[in-house]
């Protein structure tokens, strides 16, 4: 009996340890709510996670009057003040949200997520997102609404205090540009192929990657296909906080060996990002649940993707 309590006390503290170390953690997927069937809308969304900022999505969009969302952080609003005016100057064309102060993940149950170090307490993720919503309040006087974290990856208890100080979380159905980690030419399919309802990502905070032009000339290309554009405030929209992915720990090896353009843009301020790593890609796959990247079809497409730039 000895050794069967033993066994049993043995096996229980195994998967109390397994379940320790692999995080837990939500990847909301958003879409916008069903409308006329007969118009083609999509909410184009960017991150400006720091650096600079991508002037050939900015002409692309400017062009064509295409309206977007745009997350940005305490960061990239300091060493990006011409193109801060310029979104201003078209507030009627764009619609400026919260991306955190300092671009760290809200996640509490782990020290980074991809080799992006995590905000790891609630006391971090609160200061992550009043922070961002401080710099936004005093760039355009207005408060944010939306939130889209770091790595767009959330612990549970992040989740529930965003939705308690009256956020809505800004997942998405369609990665358009993997992290703008993705060739020009993969990107404008991505983006270009859009369904009606999709809430695409990408990002214009990277303007040596090649996947900027690949982005700007999808905008073109939806504009030409009669696609409607829509923001996320101007639109009903449906959140799904997904189901928990238990992150392996082969995950933290995915990371782009590009250049840290973001980490060498900010150096002059001083204001390091909180890794000091690469800009991380995101896993998402391109069509489905984002969620169910970790396995299957959207992680075999995420897997091809990445390796072409590794």
């Amino acid at each position: 009996m000895r050794r069967i309590a033993f066994a049993l006390a043995s096996f229980s503290l195994v998967i109390a340890m397994g379940l320790t170390a692999a995080a837990t953690e939500f990847e909301p997927r958003l879409t916008i709510a069903k409308a006329d069937p007969g118009v083609r809308a999509v909410a184009l969304t960017f991150d400006a996670c720091s650096g600079r900022t991508d002037q050939r999505i900015l002409d692309a969009l400017l062009e064509t009057g295409a309206k977007a969302t745009i997350f940005v952080t305490g960061r990239w609003l300091r060493t990006n003040p011409e193109a801060l005016a310029v979104l201003k100057a078209h507030a009627d064309q764009f619609e400026i949200e919260n991306h955190g102060a300092r671009h760290v993940p809200l996640v509490t149950d782990a020290p980074e997520v991809f080799k992006v170090r995590s905000a790891g307490s609630m006391e971090a993720v609160r200061a992550e997102i009043s922070g961002g919503a401080a710099a936004i309040e005093a760039a355009t006087g207005a408060k944010p609404r939306w939130f889209r974290g770091a790595t767009a990856r959330y612990t549970r208890d992040a989740l529930d205090e965003l939705k308690a100080e009256g956020y809505q979380v800004a997942g998405y159905a369609l990665n358009g540009d993997m992290g703008a980690s993705l060739p020009a030419f993969s990107v404008e399919k991505r983006i270009a192929g859009a369904r009606s309802g999709d809430v695409v990502i990408a990002h214009i905070n990277q303007p040596t990657r090649p996947s900027g032009q690949g982005v700007a000339a999808a905008i073109r290309a939806l504009k030409a296909a009669g696609v409607t554009f829509a923001r996320l405030d101007q639109v009903e929209t449906i959140n799904d906080d997904g189901r928990p992915i238990s992150a392996p720990h082969h995950e933290v090896k995915h990371q782009l060996a590009v250049q840290d353009d973001d980490h060498r843009g900010d150096q002059s301020s001083g204001d390091r990002h909180p890794s000091g790593g690469d800009e991380l890609a995101h896993l998402g796959a391109a069509r489905g649940e984002p969620d169910q990247r970790d396995h299957g079809e959207g992680q075999l497409q995420a897997e091809h993707d990445l390796a072409q730039h590794q």
